[in-house]
């Protein structure tokens, strides 16, 4: 499913967003309608946990619009090390050789699961997976459009935003204002920096077009969605509206957290994702293999 927006005023970004039902999440392509150059955020490598069974039909299909549009690749971006899908930022570099690049507070988060794997040594922790690393307040260009990098952290230690033109890639801060906020209980999560990068998003223009990571269709909506603005979030966002204040917020977040499950895919996505969403090395019979830790997570709820 697609969903392709008009470009309307000059420097105005043409947004595509793709969603990928089986993780719920929303890739984009971006491009500069002078310039044609376009850029990739959070594409999705295919993984079935049933079976192991890996493929790339989302991304290729990402790569596919690239080339129907006459588009030229030249960033692949990922917003923060996913656990609810594999990257495809990996298998993307491989088939085009363009540049992959991700917040540079990646490091902390590859440090902490580091631990959490009890990976070797010999593993780097130091973004070097990646081509690029961005700082808060970084700039850099697609084609002829400025993109400003936002640190957004309180979902994940990492977490960024692109601003690009009108539009700003939100990632999991901000759901549909029927679907409230990001959850804030991972791994170096935090729900108070959750509440303070959310304002640093509500201080965007109100006709800011906000881009999510994530549709769960909530309630009884059917069709998913992906694209709000500042104004409209400021009005109806269920979790904004009720919460007022950062320790309303707290309070509100944390125990909606506290009744939520783990991703299904958290562990074996995260060990993907702080390589450059690179699979596992494979090992003497040619398979690749993935690594679980037992009891490394807070209990589920069913466990209490």
């Amino acid at each position: 499913m697609t969903n392709e927006k008009s470009t309307g005023r000059h420097g105005r970004p043409v947004v595509t967003g793709f969603f990928e039902k089986r993780t719920s999440s929303v890739q984009y392509v971006v491009a500069d309608p002078e310039t044609r150059a376009c850029a990739i955020i959070d594409p999705v490598l295919d993984l079935d946990a049933n079976s192991g069974a890996t493929a790339t039909d989302s991304a290729d299909a990402l790569l596919a619009h690239i080339a129907r549009e006459d588009y030229e690749l030249v960033s692949i971006l990922d917003t923060h090390p996913h656990a609810d899908h594999f990257s495809a930022a990996g298998y993307l570099k491989s088939k085009t050789g363009v540049p992959t690049a991700i917040g540079e507070k990646v490091v902390d988060v590859q440090k902490l699961w580091k631990h959490i794997y009890n990976y070797a040594d010999t593993f780097a922790t130091d973004g070097s997976q990646w081509d690029n690393l961005f700082a808060d307040g970084e700039r850099f260009r697609i084609g002829n459009l400025d993109v400003d990098v936002m640190l957004t952290p309180g979902h994940t230690l990492a977490s960024i935003a692109y601003l690009v033109g009108d539009a700003a890639f939100i990632h999991d801060t901000i759901f549909m204002p029927d679907g409230g906020t990001a959850r804030a209980d991972f791994p170096g999560g935090s729900a108070r920096e959750l509440w303070s990068s959310i304002q640093k998003i509500m201080a965007l223009p109100d006709d800011t077009r906000l881009f999510t990571g994530h549709d769960y269709c909530p309630g009884w909506r059917k069709v998913p969605l992906w694209e709000s603005t500042v104004e409209r979030q400021r009005l109806d966002n269920k979790h904004l509206i009720k919460a007022k204040t950062e320790e309303e917020f707290v309070a509100l977040r944390e125990a909606r957290d506290r009744e939520l499950p783990m991703p299904k895919l958290i562990l074996h996505s995260l060990q993907v994702n702080i390589q450059g969403g690179r699979l596992p090395e494979q090992e003497g019979n040619g398979k690749r293999y993935l690594k679980i830790p037992l009891d490394a997570l807070e209990p589920a709820p069913w466990a209490d």
